[in-house]
């Protein structure tokens, strides 16, 4: 607890086992200290600081009685140090991706902090070392190459301390840092934002631990880019004519494509993510002979990179997105799709863990892989122009191409929001273009009505 309250007396002399000695008392609050010297010049020096802190207005630590200034200097660290603690707080909680993501945050504001430039190597090199080696819990164990740990020992060398960052100029430069990539050129208006609010909570977190007084990134003058509305391109929406010709161009392809179809029809049918097919079990499949069947969703199996997951495989084991981790959500299915994973599961069965999509090692399947599927099915169903478009570019168009449908048809939004995990307020911003059609729709059936009754 800090307190202004402080009385200091005068140094008196004692005499300790024949020995004479020097003691200083204070008072910081309702706590005494005293502090004994071997000479009263060295207490009268000692009292001289502790009254220069009062005279200067500065706040005291009552249970040390210590200067709050004095007493952060002596726990003083590096920021490379203290960014490294932070990685190292947030790890065990974090997934892969955010793990990457706090890693590449790091990376990016630690070569604003330091005292000078001087013998810095080149950008991509200190990236590098500080992104996949200093800031990644996984190789703490590890020991670097030798140029990565040159580059970390320079660090270390270089780096503010942590209570420099109350000189506001220093957190500008950290902030302008975040605006750039690693070519020198602007980074997206998100990426920008994700990497401040981490820089927000890592000097959060430097307070917590007594480094700095307060976090000063609020009281700076600093506008982060205008973010792009996250509202959905129609033009990169396929309608059903074009969905269904792009899963007959994969089906039609090549083995793999055949292997795939219905894995793309799980995006196109359910609005799945490709990240929850991807792990989607038998067992989580309701399909009947005839009629709708249901999928139960229950987890995602995101791409992070082994590099950055507890297991150490490229793919991460979680919840569904924003959702508890236990959630299911639960999508009906039309017979279409009801159709394609059972013959799916009937050519190639299901892998020993009952997953429905596997690889042909019975591995998860890659992103890389069925992306070079998508991209020949879109060479041979779309035209030159519409190749050329963003129509369809990505296979995630798939769900953008359901959630749509099933608004054009005049499902009403909740139920839209309940099977494609969204909230309610997120379909309203993101499908804002589609709900204006179905709006239309709505007052057109309105307007019949009112004219009947006439």
């Amino acid at each position: 607890m800090h307190t202004y309250d402080v009385r200091i007396w005068a140094v008196r002399q004692r005499k300790d086992r024949g020995q004479s000695s020097a003691e200083l008392r204070w008072k910081t609050g309702l706590t005494p200290h005293s502090q004994t010297f071997r000479t009263k010049t060295l207490a009268d020096g000692r009292r001289a600081e502790l009254l220069r802190a009062v005279h200067a207005g500065e706040p005291f630590d009552e249970a040390t009685g210590v200067p709050v200034r004095e007493l952060r200097q002596r726990k003083e660290v590096s920021w490379y140090q203290h960014a490294r603690d932070y990685i190292e707080m947030k790890w065990p909680h974090s997934p892969g991706s955010t793990r990457r993501t706090l890693s590449e945050a790091m990376a990016t504001i630690a070569p604003a902090l330091v005292t000078d430039t001087k013998g810095m190597p080149d950008p991509r090199t200190v990236r590098t070392a500080l992104y996949s080696w200093a800031f990644n819990m996984n190789r703490r164990s590890e020991e670097p190459p030798a140029e990565v740990a040159k580059v970390l020992a320079w660090f270390e060398r270089k780096s503010l301390p942590t209570s420099a960052l109350a000189d506001r100029m220093h957190v500008r430069a950290a902030l302008d840092a975040l605006t750039k990539k690693l070519d020198g050129t602007t980074a997206a208006a998100s990426t920008i934002r994700r990497k401040r609010a981490i820089l927000h909570n890592a000097l959060g977190y430097a307070v917590d631990a007594g480094l700095l007084p307060q976090n000063p990134l609020p009281q700076i003058q600093w506008k982060a880019p205008e973010q792009v509305e996250e509202e959905l391109d129609p033009a990169t929406v396929p309608d059903p004519r074009q969905a269904l010709a792009l899963l007959d161009a994969v089906r039609t392809q090549s083995a793999r494509g055949r292997h795939l179809v219905g894995f793309f029809g799980c995006m196109y049918y359910a609005a799945a993510r490709p990240a929850e097919v991807v792990g989607l079990c038998v067992k989580d499949c309701e399909l009947p002979r005839r009629g709708w069947g249901a999928l139960r969703l229950r987890e995602t199996r995101p791409r992070s990179g082994s590099a950055w997951t507890d297991s150490g495989t490229a793919h991460d084991r979680r919840g569904l997105k924003h959702r508890p981790r236990k959630a299911v959500r639960t999508v009906p299915i039309p017979p279409d799709l009801v159709a394609l994973l059972r013959w799916h599961l009937i050519a190639y069965g299901a892998a020993p863990d009952g997953r429905i999509f596997r690889t042909q090692r019975g591995g998860l399947i890659q992103d890389t892989g069925y992306g070079e599927v998508w991209a020949e099915a879109r060479t041979r169903a779309l035209t030159p122009a519409q190749r050329d478009s963003a129509l369809a570019k990505r296979p995630y168009d798939l769900r953008h191409a359901a959630v749509s449908t099933w608004l054009s048809s005049g499902v009403e939004p909740q139920v839209v929001a309940q099977r494609a995990g969204h909230s309610v307020a997120v379909l309203f911003r993101v499908y804002a273009k589609c709900l204006d059609g179905a709006a239309a729709t709505a007052n057109a059936r309105i307007e019949a009505t009112l004219r009947a009754g006439q």
